[in-house]
């Protein structure tokens, strides 16, 4: 897919703005860095020079979006340090997303924050990541409450917005519904959901809302679909086999080429501890699918 003589780099994919910050569209999801296998389960803590590796290697090859959290973390490894290790002090331009919401406590058990919890997870993330404010951090909402309500958690943050801790808000996670009830009291500058080829027809409803309003769509598991957190598995459509025999790509490439090919407003922040695999990743910034391929991997 990609000559000798080309040049990977993240900004081969453009440029969005979250708010005031520019990003290139394919940055790096940081939750496989912590352990081998599948994340959140019992596997062995991942290698700690590679992981660091990995992510400078990211910031090398044009990386300034760096998606992470407190709660990706193994019985030996967190993310945020993993970060803070590789690339401190930051470069101006990396922008950084972090979520809120979720909890685990030391044995890995989930928990979920309360409005007033809430400040306590932001610092964290700020003393993990040898921060004094986040650049974004988004309200994960729990997949199971698409029409519970929002404004109680989302005003939290939105108060410690005005107090300097967080620089823009976004939310993860969430319907149309829980969207407009979160702008109607902060601005959102991102929508991070789960989002891939194979999404219902609500999901893509959404993505195109979201560009309407100009607010950044931030798939996860866009590669991985409904694999999720095991990673991907199991047998590929052939429609997405055949984009790839006739790019020189792989399946991944071509999944996250049309994840980027939904709008100019859509970040692509695949996840990876394995180098090759990132300089892969990086590289589908560059795939450019035709209109038929498009007609072919359509929903």
């Amino acid at each position: 897919m990609t000559s000798s003589a080309e040049k990977i780099d993240a900004s081969s994919a453009g440029t969005w703005r979250l708010g005031d910050l520019t990003v290139n569209r394919i940055g790096f999801g940081s939750m496989r860095l912590t352990q081998n296998g599948a994340a959140f389960a019992d596997g062995a803590p991942s290698d700690r020079k590679r992981a660091i590796g990995v992510l400078r290697d990211a910031v090398e090859l044009g990386v300034n979006h760096i998606d992470t959290a407190a709660f990706y973390f193994s019985a030996l490894r967190s993310a945020n340090e993993l970060i803070n290790s590789a690339l401190a002090p930051y470069a101006d331009d990396l922008v950084i997303t972090t979520k809120v919401g979720p909890g685990r406590d030391p044995s890995g058990a989930w928990t979920w924050a309360t409005p007033e919890q809430l400040r306590g997870q932001v610092e964290e993330n700020l003393r993990q990541l040898g921060r004094d404010h986040l650049d974004v951090v988004n309200l994960r909402l729990a997949p199971s409450g698409a029409t519970a309500p929002v404004a109680e958690h989302f005003g939290a943050l939105a108060e410690l917005r005005d107090a300097g801790l967080i620089r823009h808000l976004g939310v993860s996670n969430t319907s149309r519904e829980q969207l407009a009830e979160a702008r109607s009291i902060a601005p959102v500058v991102c929508v991070q959901n789960a989002y891939g080829i194979d999404s219902p027809a609500d999901d893509h409803a959404l993505l195109r809302f979201c560009g309407e309003e100009g607010i950044a769509f931030v798939p996860f598991f866009a590669i991985v679909g409904s694999g999720r957190e095991g990673g991907a598995g199991g047998t590929e459509r052939e429609e997405v086999l055949a984009v790839a025999r006739a790019h020189d790509a792989t399946p991944a490439q071509v999944r996250l080429a049309w994840t980027l090919h939904q709008g100019p407003h859509v970040l692509a922040i695949p996840g990876t501890g394995n180098p090759d695999h990132l300089v892969e990743n990086i590289a589908a910034g560059a795939l450019r699918l035709t209109s038929d391929d498009l007609a072919l991997l359509a929903p």
